[in-house]
């Protein structure tokens, strides 16, 4: 594989600000989680409830949305101003539609958390914070289309700055709802959900002034002569769409369902599972950033139809995969003990956690091609195998698998949350080979890359 500096310079470039805003984002699930803990165990358990249910929805919608940034791109590429225009005024309007969508599985959110076996005050304070954080569904859908039709036009830093408004908005909020401040009802948990709406909210309104007075945006000509509603075009985002948005689902479910597995092993086992997953989801923003930086550069390659290029991009962007992994797992392997220490002083706890941590540090690798293959397929609106290899890899495979070591007995004693954990390297494994093959039989394919 070829390694080219000037690639490898253009994509950390366009990931750096992708990054940041993925972690800042990340920050505010982190404070929603302490201010709540800080009321009440239970007002901790409703969050952590409603999240589960409200987030996964959430992100499969904002899946959909993701899908402008490799048409962006793509028409960025190509210079066609009028293509960008127009698929920005159809994602505004199925912007729309997806609201309208979220308003209604909110509704259905509580007949989710009416089937858990959960207490009437904790399952109380989950209903609110969904029918509260429901109201911010417009804004984080608007925010999407711009954000992603910022990135397609190869501009990631704005996201960035706009997330720090965002984290700005979302602690005073969070301590006036929470906590009655300012002559408004004492919401606990709850209140987090209408800071979150008005997190969303902001970021919305500010990503809107920011591309409207932006020179090299000018979203005033984009959204200049406003066409109607054109459903062929909204169909063609949607189709490229769901498949990332059934893929981020697939992923968002299989670790929200663990615990659900493993809670019958108690405390200890599902709280080092917990820490675990912290911990990689949180390193995992480089690899996903970088996914999108790879979505970007090989879309607007495509578009300008550089396709020498292209084929170094592509070989880079797996170097680069590689080399994030290898750091990763550096830092998960050796500061596995004072991370965990971090989060508990039970010594139990931090024993499971640092041992699950060990096989966190294989699966980095696999996680890291995974989604730079998928990053790829993105930029080349080639998305519709992501969403069935990622079924096959993450459940029918690595799920069935984890399941089959931690709670059986069938190949080796019941190994508890490592075998989930050696599920998912395998999962993720086959994920990465399925999808190189797939990149590379795409490349095939195509005349021009002969």
């Amino acid at each position: 594989m070829t390694f080219c500096n000037w690639e490898a310079k253009r994509l950390i470039s366009l990931a750096i600000p992708v990054f940041l805003a993925q972690v800042t984002l990340v920050l505010m699930s982190v404070v929603d989680t302490i201010m709540a803990g800080q009321v009440s165990p239970v007002d901790l358990a409703a969050l952590s409830i409603a999240t589960g249910v409200w987030n996964p929805a959430m992100l499969a919608l904002q899946g959909i949305l993701l899908a402008l940034t490799g048409i962006i791109a793509q028409f960025s590429g190509a210079n066609d101003k009028q293509g960008i225009g127009h698929y920005f005024q159809q994602g505004l309007y199925l912007a729309g539609i997806l609201s309208v969508i979220g308003f209604s599985i909110a509704y259905f959110a509580d007949l989710v958390i009416l089937k858990l076996d959960t207490s009437p005050a904790i399952a109380a304070m989950a209903f609110d914070y969904i029918h509260f954080v429901k109201w911010g569904i417009v804004g984080f859908l608007v925010f999407s289309v711009y954000r992603n039709i910022t990135e397609g036009m190869g501009m990631t830093k704005p996201a960035f700055y706009i997330s720090l408004i965002g984290l700005a908005v979302n602690i005073p909020a969070n301590y006036i709802f929470i906590h009655g401040k300012l002559g408004m009802p004492a919401l606990g948990g709850a209140g987090c959900g209408i800071a979150t709406a008005l997190v969303f909210t902001a970021m919305a309104v500010a990503q809107v002034i920011y591309c409207q007075l932006s020179d090299k945006i000018y979203a005033k000509n984009l959204l200049a002569n406003f066409k109607a509603p054109q459903l062929s075009t909204m169909w063609t985002i949607t189709k490229v769409g769901i498949p990332i948005s059934l893929a981020t689902f697939f992923e968002v479910t299989l670790f929200a369902c663990i615990p659900l597995f493993i809670a019958h092993l108690g405390a200890v086992a599902v709280a080092g599972h917990q820490i675990a997953a912290s911990v990689t989801t949180l390193l995992f923003m480089m690899p996903l950033s970088l996914s999108i930086a790879i979505s970007i550069r090989i879309g607007n390659l495509y578009g300008q139809h550089h396709f020498e290029q292209l084929k170094k991009a592509l070989s880079t962007s797996y170097i680069l995969a590689i080399m994030i992994a290898l750091l990763l797992a550096t830092i998960t392997y050796f500061g596995r003990h004072m991370i965990s220490q971090l989060y508990t002083d039970d010594v139990h706890v931090i024993a499971l956690a640092t041992s699950i941590m060990v096989l966190a540090c294989i699966y980095q690798l696999p996680d890291a091609l995974q989604v730079a293959a998928n990053g790829v397929l993105r930029g080349l609106k080639h998305t519709a195998p992501i969403s069935y290899i990622t079924f096959i890899s993450y459940w029918l495979i690595g799920f069935a698998l984890g399941y089959v070591l931690a709670r059986t007995d069938l190949i080796v004693p019941a190994m508890g949350p490592h075998g989930f954990w050696i599920g998912i390297i395998v999962g993720l494994t086959v994920a990465a080979i399925l999808l190189m093959l797939t990149v590379a039989k795409r490349f095939k394919r195509e005349p021009f890359f002969q």
